[in-house]
């Protein structure tokens, strides 16, 4: 496919983001030369596919309208997060209060979908920041953990890509979070443990110390050395 000059520099925009890497979600460079309804179309006959070759009728009344509601949900929804226009405006105000302790918002609501399986990954994040000078809406960071976790991820990269795009918005390294979840990969097939959770965190700034880093994780309860 051919990739016109305003996709090409939209990509540019998005910087690590969506950049093969470690700590980057894999995509190719094409991925916004189709239109979400062209997506969707297309999803929409794949899905269709599938179900027919596992035998189902798709002429029932309960699975005719399937195909269509799987393709809108992954192109809207749980995969919303995977293009640069849904990512969200985070406005930054200046702390003229002098609040110099570390803000921690934490059990942060996460869904996200597992890329190795596309089996929901549901648990909570705890984020926390020393401001250098500026602050942020306390709902930006949701939707920042929000609109990164609506894509295929690994747990690891989704903690890594929060904590980089608060140090960008917030312009300091000191940024920290942790994620606790549930991988259903883990929990409803394979070895089908449905207490296990995960726990990931990245760190970055005053957070590599050990006692600042005690201090937030006494904040959001979590007896760990991460």
């Amino acid at each position: 496919m051919k990739i016109d000059s305003t996709l090409e520099k939209q990509f540019e925009e998005m910087g690590n983001d969506h950049v093969s890497a470690a700590e980057d979600t894999p995509m190719r460079k094409d991925a916004f030369v189709l239109s979400d309804e062209e997506k969707i179309e297309r999803i929409q006959a794949n899905i269709r596919e599938v179900m027919l070759t596992l035998g189902l009728d798709l002429d029932d009344d309960s699975l005719k309208g399937t195909p269509n509601r799987v393709a809108k949900m992954y192109v809207k929804e749980i995969f919303g997060g995977l293009h640069p226009d849904r990512k969200p405006k985070s406005s930054t105000f200046s702390n003229k209060y002098k609040y110099g302790e570390m803000l921690v918002e934490k059990n942060i609501t996460l869904y996200s979908t597992c890329e190795h399986h596309l089996l929901p990954i549901v648990g909570k994040a705890h984020i926390a920041y020393i401001s250098s000078g500026n602050v942020v809406g306390l709902s930006k960071m949701n939707r920042i953990v929000d609109y990164f976790a609506k894509r295929p991820q690994v747990q690891e990269r989704l903690n890594i890509q929060i904590v980089r795009e608060l140090q960008k918005v917030l312009e300091t390294e000191d940024v920290a979070c942790v994620i606790d979840a549930k991988h259903l990969c883990v929990n409803s097939r394979g070895i089908r443990d449905i207490d296990s959770s995960t726990v990931t965190a990245e760190y970055g700034g005053k957070f590599k110390d050990e006692s600042v880093r005690r201090e937030f994780l006494d904040y959001i309860n979590l007896d760990t050395n991460f």
